[in-house]
């Protein structure tokens, strides 16, 4: 399993985390959020329930848009280091649960400054560990092109590459 696919694992089951407790116990969590002591209303209720199938159903879409939970009968072909190459939506949707992780850390952060509250900390862990891990493949996960590729643009500098001169020189057929 390569990067992409654990984060995309990743991210669905950090929504589900969040997802259950709000659809099966809004009231405590209302309760645990709130300041004062109060009995929670049933339109608080209804967005508790509301968020948790959204954050249910992003969880989804994540899996099927990135190729993690494939739709048909037959597997591809391709390797798993073509990845970016063989689902066309895995990119964008990698690029945005990312923007979405790091903008929900960000908010939970400033709430946790404010409040010092547990529920926002706990947000903070999981969703900057995950708006990291999106980053990280972003920026070394989706080249698509494995070591083979990335050996003939190394410098050389200040030590020679020995093994790429030599696989040149095989090429041209003037090596002795």
């Amino acid at each position: 399993m390569d990067a992409i696919t654990t984060y995309t694992y990743s991210t669905a089951c950090w929504f589900g985390i969040q997802a259950v407790p709000l659809l099966l116990f809004p009231r405590l969590i209302i309760a645990m959020l709130s300041r004062d002591d109060r009995h929670s209303t049933d339109l608080e209720n209804y967005f508790c329930r509301s968020l948790s199938l959204t954050l249910l159903t992003l969880a989804l879409v994540t899996l099927i848009l990135t190729g993690s939970l494939p739709l048909t009968h037959s597997f591809p072909e391709t390797s798993s280091s073509s990845f970016s190459t063989s689902h066309p939506l895995a990119l964008p949707t990698l690029v945005l649960t990312t923007a979405f992780h790091s903008c929900t850390a960000f908010y939970a952060y400033m709430q946790y400054t404010n409040t010092q509250q547990t529920a926002f900390a706990l947000s903070i862990t999981g969703s900057g560990t995950l708006a990291a891990m999106g980053i990280w493949c972003l920026l070394f996960g989706t080249s698509g092109e494995g070591p083979r590729k990335q050996k003939d643009r190394v410098s050389g500098w200040p030590f020679k590459n020995q093994a790429v001169e030599l696989s040149k020189l095989d090429r041209k057929g003037k090596r002795i």
